[in-house]
């Protein structure tokens, strides 16, 4: 969180609007956390002399009266870098204060204090406390917390041993002394199982939050109008047609009785603080009907109602915060939970209950998928329209169905992330156990703009989407015929081992269809083994091909169809089974396929089905049939893709050695203060960062007359390039400022006189270098992008770059996994790999440099842009020929911090 002085004008010591965030108790209560203020003395003050005299003595191990006083005057003095208090505030009364003091004789260590009000305890105030401590600590260079519990102090002695925190613990005459590390960054080891720890409690509060939205006792619909076939109308007709168990309220101050539900003149004529109010009301009225709500006790709000601004949508967020509700929306269809009868859109149809969860931003996208995924058998556990998105989100969505035994599958349709990186995060935990499964929608600048208009949010580049759901191992489709495809299989059928399918046919015709689909979608074609080939031959008619993908002819019976699916499945090089019929007279082959007993993935095709995809009742289960082999070659695909991801190993960060992270910060800052707008880096400051990241450049020289080239060219051996070192230049190759393959001093000075006869004045030297001949140019780049933060890119380099578009990224950090992922991941990777006997690039200094380009990305976000361009790979090494950086002002975040939008 930002931590600046906050104060309360009116001098009573409430929560104050500057530098509030809101977060969430292990019950699902909302309590905003801020830093403490010189006014808030007397609140401090009341809370601590409101303590039981236990609980002041295990805080202060006495029972001193002055210790309250002492302790607010100690927490609301005026701010400065050795100190730091958070307050925590519950429905606008002070419950917990947290603290830290820097030690004077060790400035990297820090003595932290707690204090919980009585009737709160045990609801995990104190660990959300301590969480934003340390976020402001590790911003602030703090290394190691300290502090001081008595033995029986059990509460607080839990909260430190459950932080995920590594501590060192003594103890001596009745108190527990523990020294704690902080986590410096992603790379430190004591990173993961803090950031896997304090993921583990969000998930808990965030669910408990959300029973009041996706499992609640009671639900009102406010604005259910007497006008048939109005939103409204539509929805208390849903919620009662459903079935629901729960008590119904309806709230139309016109009307008595609606649909058999008695109507209440408003929110607050509610007889008792419910579950959940669903809101469609004119935009106007949103805001009071809100308040009502909150007032009344409600517990989560799903606004259907659309064309809030900014500002209103602001205040609608904001009383949501102060009175605890979740809010879903606004400009939103509804939610859903059929197994739970409940039904609060405004959908023509009932969802039927199922594994798959769903969630969108578009409503007519999700009223399409909840009837599809209904009509294909596979049902919903649990749907939510997030609309515009101001509160709940696709992030808390993942966290629902983690814990959903009914969800066995999660599907997304998302057009903007609030905090992809725990969103990645959180995917990647969810996905370990159930696919996730989302739309690439939005690639094309029309469907970009298109988005934005209606979810009034911005675009997210392809690019980066892309690196996030690689990343997160989520199952990315084209568009929306293409996600049903892979959710038919994925719901149904085991995930692949691998990308080996064994493609059976009646019709040879159909078999080349089929192998043309698996191979453009990167699966491999199974070879029958020989032994099995002799058992074919045995089964099937003569003419009959049996090496792969076998043709059994239009001839075979449905019973030695089965047999032959068996016997393949039974092959230890085959992951999966791709069954394709065509209708004959001799029998129905499709009943043979579903019959057939195989315990690997099975899918068939049948050419004269008429719908897309469907799910047909097999031996072991549902079996997805497909209208079209393609169809079936690309839902196998995602499938193996996602299985390849499942059992890859994620990778470790590695230590790399060499870097000077001190000196490379005091460089940046440097920078900045000559130039606080931000700016680009000259030569000899780019090759200083990179030294501290231990990227090595090829040797460069600054000259600045034909005499000085001359003598450098000695030095460093013909041939050389020269290059015009011209501010503000980025394209080199296209302006004419790149002199290449000099031989000699006369050729080296032609080369100098031709770029200062073309730019001049502008340019202020020139840069020599030696000409590295061979290899494949490759680009390694960094953007730190606005809402995703640091993204590292691959791809290849040099003129080629932005003509072939080759290029692939993944956010930071890198794990050794993720950067030889990346190296494969571009097109042209044949040529870096082996090419046609030509000999390997040096990999592992590629991905070297990605993942110090990573480091350093995490180290400095004032770095806005870094192209290492073109880096030249050869078997003997990877050398970075041209750089540019550019740096502009930032703070650094925490996007892992536990906080609500």
């Amino acid at each position: 969180m930002s931590v600046k002085t906050g104060g309360d004008p009116a001098g009573d010591g409430g929560p104050q609007p500057s530098d509030e965030v809101y977060a969430l108790l292990a019950d699902g209560a909302t309590v905003m956390i801020r830093p403490a203020a010189v006014s808030d003395e007397d609140a401090v003050l009341r809370m601590h002399r409101a303590m039981s005299p236990e609980n002041m003595y295990m805080r202060f191990f006495s029972l001193s009266p002055a210790a309250a006083e002492g302790e607010a005057r100690r927490i609301c003095r005026e701010p400065a870098p050795d100190h730091l208090a958070l307050l925590a505030w519950l429905a606008g009364e002070l419950v917990g204060v947290a603290s830290y003091e820097v030690a004077a004789s060790s400035p990297g260590e820090a003595e932290i204090a707690f204090a919980v009000a009585d009737h709160v305890h045990h609801r995990g105030v104190a660990t959300l406390l301590l969480e934003h401590l340390v976020s402001a600590a590790r911003g602030r260079g703090i290394r190691a917390f300290k502090a001081e519990v008595l033995a029986e102090n059990a509460a607080m002695l839990t909260v430190f041993r459950t932080a995920g925190l590594h501590a060192r613990r003594t103890q001596a005459d009745g108190v527990t002394d523990l020294v704690f590390d902080l986590p410096r960054d992603e790379a430190d080891p004591g990173w993961e199982p803090y950031l896997d720890a304090v993921a583990q409690r969000e998930g808990t509060a965030d669910v408990a939050s959300l029973r009041h939205v996706f499992a609640p006792a009671s639900v009102a619909v406010i604005g259910a109008s007497r006008k048939q076939g109005s939103v409204g109308r539509s929805i208390l007709r849903n919620v009662v047609g459903a079935g629901y168990a729960g008590r119904v309220y309806a709230v139309n101050p016109h009307a008595h009785e609606l649909d058999g539900v008695p109507c209440l003149p408003s929110a607050a004529a509610l007889p008792e603080p419910v579950d959940l109010a669903v809101v469609s009301v004119p935009a106007p009225a949103v805001l009071a009907v809100a308040e009502e709500c909150g007032e009344r006790g409600v517990g989560g709000l799903v606004v259907i109602t659309s064309g809030l601004d900014a500002a209103a949508k602001a205040e609608l967020v904001d009383c949501c915060r102060r009175h605890g509700m979740r809010l879903v929306g606004p400009n939103c269809f509804g939610v859903a939970v059929p197994g739970a009868d409940l039904n609060a859109t405004f959908a023509a149809s009932q969802p039927t209950a199922g594994s798959a969860g769903l969630a969108v931003q578009s409503g007519g996208v999700g009223i399409a998928l909840l009837d599809q995924l209904t009509r294909l058998g596979i049902g919903i556990s649990s749907f939510a329209s997030l609309g515009d998105k101001s509160d709940v989100s696709g992030n808390d969505m993942l966290m629902w169905w983690a814990q959903d035994t009914a969800t066995k599958l999660a599907v997304l349709y998302l057009e903007s992330y609030g905090n992809p990186r725990k969103f990645s995060h959180t995917a990647r935990h969810l996905g370990a156990t159930l696919p996730v499964l989302t739309v690439d929608a939005g690639r094309s600048e029309a469907a970009q703009r298109a988005a934005a208009s209606h979810t009034a949010a911005a675009a997210t580049p392809v690019v980066t989407r892309e690196a996030l759901w690689r990343q997160a191992g989520i199952v990315a489709t084209r568009d929306v015929g293409e996600l049903l495809e892979a959710a038919a299989l994925l719901a149904t059928q085991p995930v692949p081992a691998g990308g080996r399918v064994m493609i059976v046919s009646n019709a040879g015709g159909a078999g080349v269809l089929a192998a043309d689909a698996c191979s453009d979608a990167g699966l491999h074609i199974a070879v029958v083994g020989k032994r099995t080939q002799q058992a074919l031959r045995r089964m099937l008619p003569s003419g009959a091909a049996v090496d792969g993908p076998v043709d059994t002819t239009a001839a075979v019976p449905p019973e030695v169809f089965r047999s032959c699916l068996e016997l393949l499945a039974a092959e230890e090089d085959v992951d999966a089974v791709l069954a394709l019929t065509v209708p004959t007279a001799i029998g129905d082959l499709a009943g043979a396929v579903l019959s057939a007993e195989v315990s690997k993935p099975l899918v068939l095709s049948s050419l004269n089905q008429a719908e897309a995809v469907r799910l047909l009742p097999g031996a072991a289960g549902p079996v997805p049939s497909y209208a079209y082999p393609g169809s079936a070659a690309r839902a196998l695909a995602h499938a193996a893709s996602y299985g390849a991801w499942r059992a890859r190993s994620p990778g470790t960060l590695p230590a790399l050695g060499g870097l000077r992270r001190a000196d490379a910060r005091q460089l940046i800052s440097g920078f900045l203060a000559g130039q606080p707008a931000g700016g680009w880096l000259g030569p000899a400051q780019v090759g200083e960062l990179l030294a501290c990241y231990g990227i090595a450049q090829v040797a460069t020289r600054p000259v600045t007359s034909e005499e000085a080239a001359v003598t450098a060219a000695g030095q460093l051996g013909c041939p050389v390039v020269l290059k015009a070192d011209v501010p503000g230049l980025v394209h080199k190759s296209d302006a004419g400022a790149v002199q290449l393959d000099l031989h000699g001093p006369e050729e080296v000075r032609a080369g100098y006189r031709a770029l200062a006869a073309r730019f001049g004045t502008r340019m202020s030297a020139a840069i020599i270098q030696p000409m590295i001949t061979g290899g494949t140019e490759v680009i390694i780049g960094l953007v730190q992008e606005p809402v995703f933060g640091p993204l590292v890119v691959f791809g290849l380099g040099g003129v080629a770059t932005e003509v072939l578009g080759d290029r692939s990224a993944r956010l930071t950090p890198l794990t050794d996994t993720d950067a030889a992922a990346l190296v494969r991941s571009i097109r042209a990777a044949p040529l870096l790999l082996g090419h046609r006997g030509t000999p390997a690039a040096d990999l592992a200094a590629l991905q070297d440099i990605l993942m110090r380009v990573s480091r350093l990305a995490e180290d400095l976000p004032q770095v806005a842009e870094l192209d290492l361009n073109p880096v030249i790979a050869r078997p003997d090494g990877a050398y970075v020929v041209d750089v540019r950086v550019r740096v502009e002002p930032a703070e650094p975040t925490d996007p892992y911090l536990r906080r609500l939008r």
